[in-house]
């Protein structure tokens, strides 16, 4: 009775001092942490999942819940409130919060890179469009509110001349899951997501029909990528969707795990060393999350100095950072 009492002792006053990340945190218990992901139907969840059951299997003390949000645009400032502990922010809304730009910098911290995002739009096989002008005036399902595919595609079309709402008769959605069904009915001409293995992009080639691609010209790209120097020239290799025989050269970002401010040093070397041991797993699990490495992590974040210290600590020791 008296060694319960004490475990319990300590486990509240471990509770006190670690914030939502270790709150069930005990002599026998598991490490609790919470991840915040976006809508369901939208890669972040499933990426989430993924990512979940991978660090389960390398890590038996930590228990990782997912929580479904509207998205990159929600994560931040559910991050900054410490209402999640670790949470998935596409790169157009992780590097303006991070960086300060029309903002505060942020406190946030990137715990790892998760996979690049190339964006375009995916139409209908027997869809006439064949560039992005042809989409012009034509209803477009851009995504849900809040996601931050939403954001790239404002950043790429701006770079082209063209405006989300001016330009298209844009649609944004409640779940990310009911864009491609607008698209198969015709109700859409064309559904905007963007990266490998998108379950969006899936769910049109897989269709009977199938699909097919439509992203910026290279001379497009020139123009997005001197205005938005953010965005990097990025390709979807060939066969990442169904009946895509080529692969497909456009633009984009990284999205990164971001931690909440105060997220303990511990942990976070803990989360990288995970990850680091689970890459195996989750290029098995998930042909996007191949993408989340150490070395990408490394690579992947506009400045050291934004990337968490214990994660930070963890690179420098397999020889990843200086």
């Amino acid at each position: 009775m008296a060694l319960t009492r004490r475990r319990a002792l300590a486990a509240l006053a471990a509770l006190g001092g670690m914030g939502l990340a270790g709150r069930a945190a005990g002599a026998e218990e598991k490490l609790m942490i919470t991840l915040g992901t976006a809508t369901p139907g939208g890669g972040f969840p499933l990426y989430g999942d993924a990512v979940i059951e991978a660090l389960e299997k390398v890590d038996a003390d930590l228990a990782i819940e997912p929580r479904n949000t509207k998205g990159s645009t929600e994560n931040v400032p559910l991050l900054e409130a410490g209402r999640l502990d670790i949470a998935l922010v596409q790169g157009e809304v992780a590097y303006p919060a991070l960086a300060g730009i029309g903002r505060p910098p942020s406190a946030l911290r990137i715990v790892a890179a998760m996979y690049s995002t190339p964006g375009m739009f995916a139409v209908r096989a027997d869809s006439p469009d064949r560039r992005i002008a042809d989409l012009r005036g034509k209803p477009v399902a851009f995504g849900a509110r809040g996601s931050g595919l939403v954001i790239l595609a404002r950043y790429m079309l701006d770079g082209i001349g063209l405006d989300q709402d001016r330009d298209f008769q844009a649609i944004y959605l409640d779940h990310a899951g009911d864009g491609p069904p607008l698209v198969l009915s015709g109700r859409a001409a064309a559904l905007w997501g963007g990266g490998i293995g998108w379950p969006g992009f899936t769910a049109l080639a897989k269709s009977p029909g199938g699909a097919r691609f439509i992203a910026p010209s290279a001379e497009e790209a020139a123009r997005i990528r001197a205005k938005h120097p953010f965005l990097k020239p990025l390709a979807v290799p060939a066969g990442s969707y169904p009946g895509q025989s080529e692969a497909i050269a456009s633009v984009g970002s990284w999205s990164f795990i971001l931690a909440r401010p105060g997220f303990a040093e511990a942990t976070a070397y803990r989360l990288a060393r995970d990850l680091h041991r689970a890459e195996p797993a989750l290029a098995r699990l998930l042909p996007q999350a191949g993408e989340t490495t150490a070395a990408n992590t490394a690579a992947a974040a506009p400045r050291l100095d934004m990337i968490h210290p214990g994660v930070l600590r963890y690179l420098r020791e397999i020889g990843l950072a200086p």
